[in-house]
Formats: structure tokens, C-alpha cells, sequence
């Protein structure tokens, strides 16, 4: 069973987050740093990356200090587009 089997988006994001970080914390802390960050920036979609960063500007609760300090360098992606009202189509 998956330990992450129950829980919200939101936990889902800071758990897998934070099982990234517990691969990193072992190497030097600036390339730990470095590699949180560029296996978000892989491997996260856009989605992913915005509820990520809600996440963080609330606080980030939850998080281990390598990712909080790792968001710096984590790719802020653009804004989805909402839906028009009224589009011809």
C-alpha cells in the first residue's frame, strides 16, 4: 500500500517533495540544493509546479528546509490560461 494512498493534492506534492530532498540530503548541501530543484523543473508539469508554490508562499508546512530552499531555483510556470466567456468557436 502507498503511503500516500488518502491524502490531498496538496500532501501528495510536499511528501513526494520531500522524498526528493531525503535523496539529496546526503551530497554536498549547494548540489543538494541544486538537485531538488532541477528534478522539479524535470519532472513536475506546470500543474504540478503552481500548486507547489502555493504551497510554499502559504508557509510551505510540511516541507523540509532543502526544499523550501531549493523552491528559489524551482522554474515558477506561467499562469494557466482561464476560460473565455463568450468565445466564438
Amino acid at each position: 500500500m502507498s503511503h500516500e494512498a488518502g491524502l490531498t493534492t496538496g500532501e501528495k506534492l510536499v511528501y513526494m517533495a520531500n522524498q526528493i530532498a531525503a535523496f539529496f540530503e546526503t551530497m554536498p548541501h549547494e548540489e543538494a540544493v541544486a538537485g531538488v530543484a532541477d528534478h522539479i523543473n524535470k519532472f513536475w508539469e506546470p500543474r504540478m509546479r503552481r500548486h507547489f508554490f502555493e504551497i510554499v508562499e502559504r508557509g510551505g508546512e510540511g516541507l523540509k528546509p532543502l526544499v523550501l530552499e531549493a523552491a528559489a531555483k524551482v522554474k515558477r510556470p506561467s499562469q494557466p490560461e482561464t476560460l473565455r466567456t463568450g468565445a466564438h468557436g
